[in-house]
């Protein structure tokens, strides 16, 4: 056969019974999902921050990284709300390549799943134990984040994965905010996915028949398209922000909300642009009062360092292996610019 199994994995239960949240890192859990659910609802008109690495390689280098959002996030608490980007697992174009801590616990050596499991655990609980801060992921393997979902205050769903079935009704049955991005095509089909995800359904889910009653923070993400000819297409613009707003208009959706991913095919991976598309998000949000009410936040890629590096033996710890990003200073700077303009 083509294929075969090299571990049976845990169920989630028995690893969470493994590594247990604690009932102090559950109370702060809940406390950072009511205040970022009044943000999604209009109650708070506090700005969300999702910040991090492009991909989270590292258990030690994350946490050094976190502990300096930290203390930033404390000073810009009054109008922002920072919540950090720990992504485990990494969506490839073609399949080749890292595919996060979930697959590489150590991306010197060879995949395992268990391991990895176990590793992104313990580090998304590790994050919160040191800093308070409840973190993102994305869903690539929807029957995985059963092993986080007492962990994560936010996830999102990824271009490539955003018109999969079992993505949309998989976020139907979650209680965080989850950002559908639009498809790498760049059109704004994603709102079918938060039609899809805030509304009940009943389906196949690890093996059972499950009924979800629907996820009413469901909302979309603008991460730049890429058109038949290779060429990227950003959409975060003025005009593109007004023209989602029309189609959510058309919609009967709960909580319209818009983050801004300043990245990928917005930024073209010049990930320097972030800092200028920030700031363009920033001045439409403020000159429109209605956009001020549906953009909700920006998602940004930083590590300690700028830029990107290959993996190899001699690996720069707090660079990133996978997208460019900005590094520790500019990001500094800019979260607190965005405190500013907010």
């Amino acid at each position: 056969m083509s294929m075969k199994i090299n571990h049976e994995l845990p169920l989630p239960e028995v690893l969470k019974s493994q590594y247990p949240l604690s009932q102090e890192l559950k109370e702060v859990k809940k406390q950072r999902d009511e205040e970022i659910r009044r943000i999604f609802t209009g109650e708070s008109d506090k700005f969300i921050v999702l910040v991090g690495p492009c991909s989270a390689d590292n258990e030690d280098t994350v946490c050094e990284y976190v502990r300096k959002l930290k203390t930033v996030a404390d000073k810009v608490s009054d109008k922002l709300m920072i919540i950090p980007r720990v992504y485990t697992n990494k969506p490839r174009t073609t399949g080749d390549g890292y595919k996060g801590m979930l697959h590489q616990p150590d991306p010197d050596k060879a995949p395992d799943l268990l391991a990895g499991i176990i590793a992104i655990r313990k580090m998304h609980m590790r994050v919160m134990q040191e800093t308070g801060l409840s973190s993102a992921d994305e869903m690539l393997y929807p029957e995985n984040r059963s092993y986080l979902d007492d962990i994560l205050s936010y996830e999102a769903v990824g271009a490539r994965s955003v018109e999969n079935q079992q993505h949309r009704l998989t976020a139907s049955g979650m209680d965080i905010p989850v950002g559908m991005k639009n498809p790498t095509s760049g059109d704004l089909s994603m709102l079918n996915s938060v039609t899809a995800a805030q509304h009940p359904h009943h389906f196949i889910y690890r093996g059972n028949d499950v009924e979800t009653s629907g996820n009413d923070l469901a909302h979309t993400i603008l991460r730049g398209g890429v058109n038949q000819y290779g060429q990227t297409i950003p959409n975060y613009h003025y005009e593109d922000l007004i023209h989602l707003s029309a189609l959510y208009a058309k919609k009967d959706l709960k909580n319209p909300a818009i983050i801004i991913d300043a990245n990928h095919s917005n930024s073209n991976k010049q990930y320097k642009e972030q800092i200028r598309i920030v700031s363009e998000v920033l001045h439409s949000r403020n000159y429109n009062p209605d956009l001020r009410k549906l953009v909700k936040g920006v998602m940004i890629e930083s590590y300690l360092l700028e830029g990107r590096q290959d993996i190899s033996d001699h690996m720069t710890p707090g660079c990133s292996i996978t997208d460019p990003c900005l590094g520790w200073e500019d990001t500094e700077r800019l979260i607190y610019d965005i405190a500013e303009k907010c």
